[in-house]
């Protein structure tokens, strides 16, 4: 028996030590030396501070490179933010539109850029086909997701300043030439980010000429979306995200209020890790184990859902905008869609909303989705 005893005493052990390595390992890579910013940088916003190549999964005919900006704060404050710029190498001769991309939800500590992940890349719709018709991709990793947080994850006004310095700073790079036309495209929180693009920019960037904004499964009306993801793990993922960067932005708002005990430890947790690669394994992991929500107060009363009915864009958009949406989305609800497209109908906002049959999140922006040619085209005639 003892010996017994000492066997499982010792598997357990190497349990725990597994568990402990596991956990370790989904930890979120420290940025590198390039997210740091001169000390002598200057005080505008969209002044390009750095740009370097980058060769990690760029498509063939295409080349690339990661840069570093300045921006401010949805409060105003100076911040520093990175980016991707991605052109076709084939020689071409004017000024080249721009594709101002706005990314999914990639997590809200530094590590989570997309420039810094092993994917640069992932759920971009029509890759192929923007670069073969030779428009600029410059994607925004926003503020303090490869630079020094906080995060403004789903905080509109944030979201869009850091996408409108990235075109700014775009401007400004050596050995590519840009025109001043561009056309916004965003996929979920990227969609809400495109939205509040459109919307911020008359007043913050005069300057930069939007044609159009594309939002593809947009989290558009935040109430209503985070009441109603709570059912999947995703959802609960999403929702530790939001309310660790709403508790990081608005001192009325306070997470201890809004999780319980132990839940409370497994919402911190899986908001300080990516939502990609092994990392986004281990945080489903957790939410699994949470099991329903991770609230135990309702997520759209209080502060709380003040500053996500705040940061709902309902602000008028002056550009055509183009709403898409697959109707097999279980996180951002085709339902919940369709609500927030009557509402900005009916206060007499122009817009056109396509769904998609059959179409999730994710398989909605894949290749072989038909908002591909839908989204080109679309793009083509702005």
């Amino acid at each position: 028996m003892p010996r017994v005893f000492r066997y499982l005493t010792w598997l357990f052990a190497g349990v725990l030590a597994l568990v402990a390595v596991a956990w370790w390992l989904a930890r979120p890579a420290a940025p590198d030396a390039f997210y740091v910013p001169p000390a002598d940088r200057p005080a505008g916003p969209g002044a390009l501070l750095r740009q370097e190549a980058l060769v990690r999964g760029v498509p063939a005919k295409a080349q690339a490179w990661r840069i570093l900006y300045t921006t401010t704060r949805s409060d105003g404050t100076a911040a520093v933010a990175s980016a991707i710029v991605m052109a076709s190498r084939e020689a071409r001769s004017g000024r080249r539109p721009v594709i101002a991309w706005t990314h999914g939800t990639t997590g809200v500590e530094p590590g989570c850029a997309p420039s810094l992940l092993e994917d640069p890349f992932a759920n971009v719709p029509a890759l192929r086909q923007l670069i073969d018709n030779g428009w600029v991709y410059v994607a925004t990793d926003y503020v303090g997701l490869g630079t020094v947080g906080p995060h403004p994850y789903l905080i509109g006004e944030g979201e869009a300043r850091s996408a409108l310095d990235s075109i700014r700073a775009l401007r400004q790079m050596e050995g590519i030439r840009v025109g001043d036309d561009t056309v916004v495209w965003g996929h979920s929180q990227g969609g809400h980010a495109a939205l509040w693009t459109g919307i911020v920019a008359p007043n913050y960037a005069p300057d930069v000429d939007i044609l159009g904004v594309a939002a593809i499964a947009p989290a558009s009306d935040l109430p209503s979306l985070i009441d109603a993801i709570q059912a999947t793990p995703v959802g609960r993922i999403m929702s530790a995200f939001v309310l660790r960067s709403y508790a990081a932005a608005y001192p009325d708002v306070e997470f201890d209020e809004y999780v319980p005990g132990w839940k409370r430890w497994l919402a911190n947790d899986i908001s300080g890790r990516c939502l990609a690669g092994r990392e986004a394994l281990f945080s489903v992991g957790e939410a699994l184990l949470a099991g329903g929500s991770i609230f135990d107060r309702a997520p759209t009363s209080g502060p709380f859902g003040e500053r996500l009915a705040e940061n709902t864009p309902n602000g008028p958009l002056r550009q055509p905008l183009l709403i898409a949406q697959g109707l097999a989305d279980d996180l951002v609800r085709p339902d919940v869609q369709s609500r927030f497209v009557r509402g900005r109908c009916d206060a007499g906002e122009g817009l056109e909303y396509r769904t998609y049959a059959g179409r999730d999140h994710l398989s909605v922006v894949a290749p072989d989705s038909p908002l591909t040619r839908d989204l080109v085209q679309w793009t083509r005639d702005r």
